[in-house]
């Protein structure tokens, strides 16, 4: 998919999957199924990753040089913790990209709408380059296009239920209402969800548990990369319009006897 690459901001990339790198049994199989699934960017939760002589899997060190890292802000609950770990991101990673995470319910893992919106703006202005994880709310959305955001990423369903699409009439209505890449974020569980989501217009998925809990993840991560492939070419075809009634697939004049 070169040849119609996602334009977040300044950044392109071929693949429209972004993996999250959590939940596998070992490294090596993270290693198989990034590379199963063509991504290009993976997301790490700089909270909960090894920076440095610090103890833990050294998650970073795989991934250097090999995928453009989105550092996120994963467990945080306050627009301050997320500020705080942002800059440490930029400070450890030389990136200017963050995927901003503000959870403001630990049942459901639902983001903070305002205090995203709060961190949100403070970055922009400091020069961050802000994914934001977003309820899928039209206008929180459209809001945080109007600051400067260059995609938003509002969820599919809760994260880790693999439910899906929940909402896709909020989902096409973001989509008319904000010109920036709309990347889907959690919910997503299987490859179908992830073709859902690109034929509906959607720019790209972000996933993690729907391809780390999967009995086999490198054959899900290769499943949702033809996926998105497929989703994408169904989007740009256009799909035919529902109808509520049968039309002949051939012509009826002209019948032989």
């Amino acid at each position: 998919m070169s040849s119609d690459p996602l334009q977040i901001g300044e950044f392109s990339f071929g693949s429209r999957v972004m993996l999250g790198t959590g939940k596998y049994e070992t490294l090596e199989q993270m290693d198989a199924a990034l590379e199963a699934s063509g991504t290009e960017v993976v997301t790490v939760a700089v909270r909960r990753v090894k920076f440095g002589d610090q103890p833990g899997p050294d998650i970073l060190s795989r991934l250097q040089g090999k995928y453009t890292i989105l550092p996120n802000t994963a467990g945080c609950t306050t627009a301050e913790e997320a500020l705080r770990t942002a800059r440490l991101a930029r400070e450890i990673l030389d990136t200017p990209l963050v995927k901003l995470e503000v959870i403001g319910c630990p049942r459901t893992l639902y983001p903070d709408s305002a205090a995203t919106l709060e961190a949100a703006k403070i970055l922009i202005d400091e020069g961050f380059v802000v994914l934001p994880y977003i309820t899928d709310d039209p206008v929180a959305c459209q809001r945080l296009v109007e600051m400067g955001c260059p995609a938003v990423m509002p969820l599919g369903a809760p994260i880790g239920s693999g439910l899906g699409i929940q909402n896709p009439a909020n989902l096409r209505i973001i989509l008319e209402m904000v010109d920036v890449p709309v990347i889907v974020d959690a919910g997503v569980g299987t490859a179908s969800d992830v073709a859902v989501a690109l034929e509906l217009g959607a720019a790209g998925v972000l996933l993690n548990t729907g391809v780390a809990a999967a009995k086999d993840p490198i054959a899900m991560a290769n499943a949702v990369r033809h996926a998105a492939e497929a989703g994408r070419l169904a989007f740009r075809a256009g799909r035919m319009p529902r109808r509520l009634y049968a039309t002949a697939s051939s012509p009826l004049d002209g019948l032989i006897g």
